[in-house]
């Protein structure tokens, strides 16, 4: 892919993991993840490692009683939330297509259109302002800034962006945990006059006890991403009055099974949810898809995924853009596979 910077790194290429689950019925469940490691502490070689392990231990169990097999992926190895949260949407899209469901209905909700933001990543102040122009010019509305290098840069370019595209559309912030405890509340301050939509995980989630102070001083509202693994983070931060919302990612919660918990608990205490990712392809943004439609309380979505630098789309299906809107069609399960020629040319195995 084409480099992407934000604070904690630079990713070159997405890691990628692809896995199929076959049932004796002749149903295959499919799923995806994309290790982050500067965010996860998973790499594409320890989930593929770890990968060989769970289909070792599922098979020959019954993949529909889901809980078990999510219980067993813990007897595994403890953590692990990406490689497992590929694991889980296999079987969420068997359980889909044995109940001839695609997957947004399988969780019971219902079509509806969706807009998803465009991210940039960090660079210089003028070369964001001019990948912001671009952006505005194709017709994006919801811009997401990676930031978090340095304070003073940080507000330069988020000055710059502003200059040159306007008050119109709605810019998002994420320091990735890049801010010291001590400039966040400075920054966010400096940040205001911009009018941001919400600000992603100023700090690092070892601050989360500095939070709550946050939440209440900043005049920008506080979403918790890298401190929300599962959704007990998310009830003690909740509890703490420490975010003002979530960012709910798949690769964090080990799939959709947690993901439903984090967002029920967010929901039952009037937290709304975002729906984002790492660097998925169309398949995994598939299955983030159907949950963004069947779940009430995810209010934004950053949905971007495949389109930050991926050179390949080999993804047969699926979510489909028409500028950054984005629809799926209504075949069961999560409705996506790739294409063979396209896997025959990466290393795989077979349990």
């Amino acid at each position: 892919m084409t480099p992407f910077t934000i604070a904690t790194g630079t990713m070159y290429f997405a890691q990628n993991i692809l896995i199929k689950v076959h049932t004796d019925e002749g149903i295959t469940g499919i799923g995806e993840c994309s290790a982050f490691p500067m965010i996860v502490g998973e790499t594409q070689l320890s989930c593929y490692h770890h990968a060989k392990d769970f289909a070792s231990f599922w098979k020959g169990k019954d993949p529909l009683a889901m809980e078990d097999r999510l219980a067993d992926l813990n007897l595994v190895i403890a953590g692990n939330y990406t490689i497992k949260s590929a694991f889980d949407m296999a079987l969420y899209d068997i359980a889909a297509k044995v109940a001839n469901l695609p997957l947004y209905a399988y969780l019971g909700g219902m079509q509806k259109p969706i807009e998803s933001d465009l991210t940039i990543g960090i660079d210089t102040p003028k070369n964001m302002a001019m990948q912001a122009v671009e952006f505005v010019q194709e017709g994006v509305k919801i811009i997401k800034v990676k930031l978090g290098k340095d304070p003073i840069q940080d507000v330069e370019r988020i000055k710059e962006i502003r200059a040159v595209i306007g008050r119109e559309t709605k810019l998002r912030i994420d320091a990735n945990q890049g801010w010291a405890a001590a400039d966040a509340l400075k920054v966010l301050e400096a940040l205001a006059p911009y009018e941001i939509q919400f600000c992603e995980q100023p700090m690092h989630k070892y601050y989360d006890d500095h939070l709550p102070a946050l939440c209440q001083a900043s005049p920008i509202p506080i979403m918790a991403d890298e401190s929300v693994f599962t959704h007990h983070d998310a009830r003690k931060l909740i509890q703490a009055k420490a975010c003002h919302s979530i960012n709910i990612k798949f690769a964090k919660s080990g799939g959709i099974h947690e993901a439903l918990k984090i967002h029920d608990l967010a929901n039952a205490n009037h937290i709304p949810c975002m729906m984002g990712g790492m660097l998925e392809s169309r398949l995994a943004l598939s299955a983030k898809m159907h949950f963004a439609m069947a779940k009430e309380n995810i209010k934004y979505y950053d949905m971007d995924t495949c389109l930050l630098g991926h050179l390949e789309d080999p993804v047969i299906g699926g979510v489909q853009f028409k500028g950054m809107h984005l629809s799926i069609s209504d075949a069961i399960g999560i409705g996506a596979d790739v294409d063979p020629a396209y896997l025959a040319k990466l290393d795989s195995c077979s349990i």
